[in-house]
């Protein structure tokens, strides 16, 4: 039987772009080519598609010059469908070159217009298997707001936030502050439908929330105010979800540990060389507390409706453990939790890779 092609996209027009080419590079080294084969399809930072060489992909590092960018002098590429088929392409002046067959898509992307149900409305609308939440999962985890209140309605725990609409914020910016009365500083201003911690501020006072709000809007016209928690651990866990084998089960946690003033784990202390950041796997924590992050990582994943994977992100608190985000689509570069979390919980990095694709490529076509 030929082995099933893998079709890696990665990129995109998101401000993460260069967190998805570093997550590209890691999974081409992880994946077992005794079992699949791999096409290459990046999106540039413009959202043009490239035909894309695996060598210059599997070299992309973090550099003094930053994260890594997509050429986007590339031959462009196009994905179609032929009767059943999902075809991948080079388009050179209207003519379709060197097509290859894909049978399930992995899209390492991060941030809007990737991780957040347009791709996979479009893998759907093509009908093609793909690693990882549907376009409703993708979408409701994406957007931090609705989010929380789909975590909430389910019973979960959520810490105490604000939504500021595009609208309400162009109308009456004294009434979305006044919304924001309530909440304890220090609060953290965020882009709602953003990732890699871009665009967040942390606001010590009243007077700088403003400015806060403004910066967030660069990026999101949609912003979320969340309360500071203080004194807390920031702990994550990953969970897989393969509905052939049962319910979600969940990694051993990971614990962050800033070590910078602010002790704010930004785009800098998470991706780049001068990073102030410990990640310490297994986390140290009680009997009891694991226990309580595994089960809320599952339960959050399964209140959203999450398929294949996530990192789900929690705070432990001195009164319990608190859900603060779920990502879809986590990093898998050198320094990412999500495959060192599965690692020390006896899953490999070219097995958890594997493990993803076998489950997509079971997955039924169409509603499910």
């Amino acid at each position: 039987m030929p082995k099933p092609r893998v079709l890696v996209v990665f990129g995109g027009a998101s401000t993460e772009h260069g967190v998805s080419c570093l997550t590209a590079s890691g999974v081409l080294a992880a994946l077992d080519r005794d079992r699949y084969d791999v096409a290459l399809a990046g999106i540039t930072t413009e959202g043009d598609w490239i035909r894309a060489d695996e060598a210059t992909v599997r070299a992309y590092r973090v550099t003094s010059a930053g994260l890594p960018t997509l050429d986007p002098d590339g031959p462009a590429a196009l994905l179609y469908r032929d009767g059943a088929t999902v075809l991948l392409a080079t388009l050179d002046h209207g003519q379709l070159l060197d097509p290859v067959t894909v049978d399930v898509a992995l899209a390492l992307l991060h941030g809007p217009f990737g991780e957040d149900g347009t791709i996979q409305g479009l893998f759907e609308m093509l009908g093609l298997r793909y690693v990882g939440a549907g376009v409703l999962a993708s979408a409701a985890c994406m957007d931090k707001v609705t989010m929380n209140r789909v975590l909430a309605a389910a019973g979960l725990p959520v810490g105490p936030f604000a939504a500021i609409e595009d609208v309400d914020w162009r109308a009456d910016e004294a009434a979305c502050l006044q919304a924001c009365a309530g909440l304890k500083y220090p609060l953290f201003v965020k882009p709602a439908r953003g990732g890699s911690s871009v665009g967040i501020t942390r606001v010590e006072t009243p007077a700088d929330l403003p400015a806060a709000i403004v910066t967030a809007r660069r990026y999101d016209p949609k912003v979320i105010v969340e309360e500071g928690l203080v004194g807390i651990r920031e702990v994550e866990c990953g969970v897989l979800v393969d509905r052939r084998v049962g319910g979600p089960v969940a990694s051993l946690p990971g614990e962050i540990l800033v070590n910078t003033p602010t002790r704010f784990y930004d785009f800098t202390q998470k991706y780049l060389p001068e990073a102030a950041v410990d990640l310490v796997v297994p986390a140290p924590l009680t009997e009891a507390q694991r226990a309580e992050v595994q089960r809320l990582a599952v339960a959050a994943a399964v209140a959203l409706d999450v398929e294949g994977l996530a990192r789900v992100d929690t705070f432990v608190t001195a009164d319990g453990v608190v859900v603060n985000e779920v990502n879809t689509m986590p990093g898998f570069t050198a320094t990412s939790l999500f495959p060192r979390m599965w690692e020390a919980t006896g899953v490999a990095y070219p097995e958890l890779i594997g493990r993803l694709l076998d489950e997509a490529l079971a997955r039924p076509l169409g509603l499910r």
